[in-house]
């Protein structure tokens, strides 16, 4: 079995390249090896690699620079899955292709389901959407796996800024009106790993439906940014140890708007493959273990 996997040395990516690797040989390539804003250099890699299997966790994350740099956002979200999907259809190759809450206009306080109408807030959510239908559109077998508030030791994340904010400053305001679940970057890793692992299974039936289509896979439970810091602080505090304050969205202007609602619920994803991932606050404890 030969796997691409790009981007490889962002957070997911980091973790993805170690999972993989008991499905078979991983190629694992970096924005430096593969520039997903440049169409024919895709094209290139892919058909001299000829992958059974594209995994795609790259993407520009950068949420408010994207306000400003619509056009790399779209080449990287939007366009390159397309991309990728299209080459995967000429190979017969399967996709994996994370993807995010930030599809939604954030209304409401139920989960969103993968039916439920998008109407993204910013230019992020919007090349990432685009991203979701071209792949739809290529025809390819696809998972795409919408997540939420990913984070981990690695690359640039919530966790990582407030270990090193809370022991820098004295009093920190965390926005409290936005929720979701923070979800590990290795729970995703592992569970996309087997995931794949049902699907390239010699036992699984030939008369089983086709599961190719849009998931949600997030850490269950449900928080705010302030509820998420404060277990941070819980579980490795400072000395001493700074004082939280809850603030509103609207306190803390942002160039790209942020949705309120971020909840997503997983039931498909459980119906389908049986698979839960851990409690938001159980995968945190663990991560926040690896770190010492």
């Amino acid at each position: 079995m030969n796997i691409l996997l790009t981007g490889a040395r962002g957070q997911l990516g980091w973790e993805l390249r170690r999972t993989l690797d008991c499905l078979g040989e991983v190629v694992a390539l970096d924005s430096r090896a593969l520039d997903l804003a440049d169409p024919d250099a895709i094209r290139r890699t892919v058909r001299a690699l000829a992958p059974h299997v594209i995994v795609n966790p790259a993407a520009y994350t950068a949420v408010d620079k994207a306000e400003s740099d619509a056009e790399r956002a779209h080449a990287v979200n939007a366009t390159a899955p397309g991309v990728l999907a299209e080459e995967a259809a000429r190979l017969g190759a399967l996709l994996l292709h994370y993807s995010t809450d930030y599809v939604f206009d954030g209304s409401g306080e139920r989960p969103w389901r993968e039916d439920d109408p998008t109407g993204p807030l910013n230019v992020y959510g919007a090349s990432k959407l685009l991203g979701e239908r071209s792949i739809q559109a290529s025809g390819c077998r696809h998972l795409i796996f919408r997540t939420s508030w990913v984070y981990g030791l690695r690359g640039g994340n919530f966790l990582l800024t407030m270990r090193r904010l809370m022991r820098e400053r004295t009093e920190l305001k965390i926005v409290a009106d936005q929720i979701g679940a923070p979800t590990w970057c290795r729970d995703l890793a592992q569970a996309s790993a087997a995931i794949l692992a049902q699907l390239l299974s010699p036992a699984r039936g030939a008369d089983r439906p086709e599961p190719w289509g849009v998931y949600h896979m997030t850490n269950a439970g449900e928080t705010s940014w302030h509820g998420f810091a404060a277990a941070i602080l819980a579980l490795d505090p400072p000395e001493p140890a700074p004082r939280l304050l809850s603030i509103a969205t609207s306190d803390y202007p942002t160039p790209a708007r942020r949705p309120h609602n971020s909840r997503l619920d997983n039931d498909k994803l459980a119906r389908v493959f049986g698979i839960r991932l851990p409690d938001w606050h159980h995968a945190l404890k663990l991560c926040l273990d690896r770190a010492d």
